[in-house]
């Protein structure tokens, strides 16, 4: 399964069980987000490629990482100084800054297995 496939399939999983398993539509996911009506079904089925900024939004309103849409392999690192130096310096920082911190990191990590597995698409510099 290709990594847009995976992505794809995450979707539609968020969406059959939000709310507690009694799912949203795609239009209305579509509403929500402000996209066109069939954008999400393109998304789930893999004819379009969401981009990290959707993928980011799509996070968001499901309340999950947006690391949860990618394969485990592909987001796992290993701990070294920097994360040191990170954790000693969140540990600092007020319980809304620290998840605005979380997911920032979560977005830059997505940004970049999105982009080196999913060709098609050129970076933003």
């Amino acid at each position: 399964m290709t990594l847009i496939e995976t992505v794809g399939q995450r979707i539609r999983e968020f969406r059959t069980t939000y709310g507690g398993g009694t799912g949203i539509s795609q239009e209305a996911l579509a509403k929500a987000l402000d996209v066109a009506s069939n954008t999400v079904s393109r998304w789930e089925t893999g004819t379009y490629r969401p981009t990290i900024e959707d993928l980011e939004r799509l996070a968001r309103f499901f309340g999950k990482s947006i690391l949860d849409f990618f394969p485990k392999d592909d987001v796992h690192t290993e701990r070294d100084e920097k994360i040191d130096a990170l954790l000693r310096t969140a540990r600092q920082l007020n319980d809304d800054d620290v998840e605005e911190l979380r997911r920032f990191a979560e977005f830059r990590r997505a940004q970049h297995v999105y982009i080196k597995r999913a060709p098609g698409r050129k970076a933003k510099k």
